[in-house]
């Protein structure tokens, strides 16, 4: 398949890569929107995302959802991938995770809004979800609800 110009500096799409030994090693990449112009919302949902906790080492389960309104650049979706599963042998506090995320993607993208929801599962009996935004989202865009429920356990 050939590429096209707009995608020819990325590095990982369509070849065979590894892991990336943390957030800070990975590769997050942007390709040209091709309608800057146009106001609409991208989702990306990641129901496993896994960390460590840094004092104990065990891990830690958290739902993602990612929701953006892209300006000139769209998210590589491959690179995303890589880069959250990055996660996997990283200790941090799922509030450090999150809007550390969020951050990270606004500066790659400079979306015209961006928000992270990080559900995550129980520790120590307790869930903890995460909430982040860059500001307020554009008055036009439709923006459903990210639709995970707060945890219930059992009940």
């Amino acid at each position: 398949m050939p590429r096209s110009k707009s995608n020819s500096g990325l590095t990982q799409l369509g070849k065979n890569v590894a892991m990336p030994a943390s957030p800070e090693a990975a590769v997050l990449e942007r390709v040209p929107n091709p309608h800057p112009q146009q106001l609409y919302l991208a989702r990306f949902t990641a129901p496993e995302f896994t960390s460590l906790c840094p004092i104990t080492g065990q891990p830690d389960f958290a739902h993602l959802m990612i929701d953006y309104v892209p300006g000139k650049w769209l998210i590589e979706s491959k690179s995303l991938k890589l880069f959250l599963a990055s996660f996997r042998n990283h200790g941090a506090f799922h509030e450090d995770c999150t809007v550390a995320i969020g951050l990270r993607l606004q500066k790659l993208v400079q979306p015209r809004w961006l928000r992270i929801g990080g559900y995550w599962y129980p520790r120590g009996g307790i869930p903890i979800d995460i909430f982040w935004q860059t500001g307020k989202p554009p008055a036009s865009v439709w923006i459903p609800d990210q639709g995970v429920p707060p945890y219930r356990g059992r009940g």
